[in-house]
């Protein structure tokens, strides 16, 4: 095994550099070496390289290509071993140890020891800005056993730790690195299958193969670029002309795509477009308002109008089929005109009501699908178009009461109930939780994910935040990936994007 060199310096790349970066797999004449197998990802690029400041959810695609976790989640969004090969809980599930594999490494060859663990957990807890420290404040302190056994302590039975380990919250950093925390944001020292070696923020990451992952035998990509796609309505002509290799899209380029004849993966994700809603501001206070703007939502209509078909109808935070999805809220508050108006009466407004809804300007057409809709039971819309930054401070400044919005679910089902409906929740605007609520979710939390149980008790708590918090949910969408045929294995993971297995071929 070779250790990985530093990152490069930051350099400027022209435009016309950009546009060549694209797969450069080439069969070698008899007796000489293959070329390297590159590849293209149209992708966005993480907010910082460093998984304890990341302020991103959707950093984590790009951040698992530099990092591992102690676990990973497999196509179904369960725990399977990532850094660690095997982990287990003491009878009172208030700890859990992970027994580290032998052969972990990071890009420069240092082994990925128990101190190491420890040393990251207790970063991600205690740094000031740490983005990690609400996840990890059940964790009262961990002990390095020996060079491959750490056991996390918890303040109270918490089963959902694997699952929580398998995104930022339990990616690992180089120890070596924390002499210069600051430098993390741009030269991330892990030890995933990939190594960064050149970094143009907003412009383009380049990264290796990481010969000392664990799993590089896996690993068929030699050579990863991540180019974001400025503008979707370029990336089906970027694929075709090789630019990309990969790319995502939005629902409205999958047509276009399938005509030029490149493969779409339509990938279940744990996405679910969302209204945000602070209910303890008026008229949102009344449960009554808020099943009355449920009932005026013609969910399939949003879809078929401005996601070109490319979604389900739900009115739950998780996608069907997903562990936490609960049957019971299929189909809650069904589209009813007439019932809408009921409800505006009976919550004393029998002529209609005015509200505002705070939306991001790429979402326009969505809202005016909305004010539409709702306006045919007396809700009557004004649209407050607001720069991106503005709706992302929403949920620490709780300006706007009633915003348009997406959640991306978390690694852990009940981390991603936390930030929805917990106290210190981003999306719980009005930051209020129902004992009630707060009881269902501890209950789910102490069960032992191989109780058979366990999915009542996680759906359970589903139920009761649906129905008692304000948060409105619209539908799920899916995430959509373009290649052209000679990219194969790509693999519909719910919960990250991964290349284990995926291949460029000639």
């Amino acid at each position: 095994m070779t250790s990985r060199h530093p990152l490069a310096a930051l350099a400027a790349l022209s435009v016309a550099a950009l546009a060549l970066a694209g797969c450069a797999a080439s069969q070698a004449p008899a007796g000489e070496s293959a070329e390297a197998t590159s590849l293209t990802w149209g992708w966005r690029l993480p907010t910082s390289w460093d998984p304890v400041t990341s302020t991103a959810g959707w950093d984590t695609h790009a951040l698992a290509l530099v990092y591992d976790g102690l676990t990973q989640l497999d196509t179904e969004g369960e725990p399977v071993p990532g850094l660690a090969e095997s982990w287990e809980y003491n009878p009172d599930g208030t700890a859990v140890t992970f027994h580290l594999r032998e052969d972990a490494a990071f890009s420069d060859g240092t082994p990925v020891t128990a101190e190491a663990v420890k040393l990251n957990l207790e970063r991600g807890r205690d740094q000031e800005n740490s983005t990690l420290a609400g996840q990890l404040r059940i964790v009262t302190s961990v002990d390095a056993a020996d060079e491959h056994t750490v056991t996390v302590n918890l303040d109270q039975a918490d089963y959902q730790v694997p699952y929580l380990f398998a995104g930022k919250t339990g990616f690992i950093v180089n120890p070596a690195a924390f002499d210069d925390v600051a430098s993390l944001a741009t030269q991330p020292e892990g030890a995933g299958p990939f190594a960064l070696t050149e970094y143009v923020p907003n412009a383009q990451a380049t990264l290796e193969k990481n010969d000392e992952y664990w799993n590089a035998d896996h690993i068929f990509i030699d050579d990863l670029s991540v180019v974001p796609v400025a503008d979707d309505a370029t990336a089906v002509a970027g694929v075709n002309t090789g630019q990309w290799d990969v790319a995502i899209i939005p629902a409205s380029q999958a047509e276009a795509a399938e005509s030029a004849g490149l493969d779409v993966e339509e990938i279940k994700a744990l996405t679910v477009r969302a209204l945000d809603v602070n209910g303890t501001v008026a008229p949102f206070d009344d449960q009554r308002v808020l099943q009355a703007i449920s009932h005026a939502t013609d969910r399939q209509a949003l879809i078929d109008s401005t996601y070109f078909g490319h979604g389900t109808a739900n009115w739950q935070p998780f996608p069907d089929g997903y562990v936490a999805h609960s049957e019971e809220l299929d189909d809650l508050y069904p589209y009813d005109v007439e019932a809408a108006e009921d409800l505006l009466a009976e919550a004393g407004h029998p002529d209609g009501i005015d509200i505002t809804l705070t939306l991001g300007e790429d979402d326009t057409a969505l809202a005016e699908l909305l004010q539409a809709q709702w306006a045919e039971a007396g809700i009557r819309v004004t649209l407050n178009v607001q720069a991106a930054a503005a709706i992302s401070q929403n949920y620490v400044q709780r300006t706007f009461p009633f915003v348009l919005d997406s959640y991306s679910g978390r690694q852990s089902p009940l981390q991603a109930l936390e930030v929805l409906y917990g106290p210190e929740g981003l999306m719980n605007l009005g930051r209020q939780t129902p004992a009630e609520l707060t009881a269902a979710i501890d209950n789910a939390r102490a069960t032992p994910t191989d109780d058979p149980a366990y999915a009542e008790t996680i759906q359970d708590a589903v139920e009761v935040g649906v129905k008692l918090q304000p948060n409105t949910f619209l539908f799920s969408w899916p995430r959509i990936l373009i290649h052209p045929g000679n990219v194969t294995g790509i693999q519909h993971w719910l919960d990250v994007q991964r290349w284990e297995d995926v291949k460029v071929e000639g």
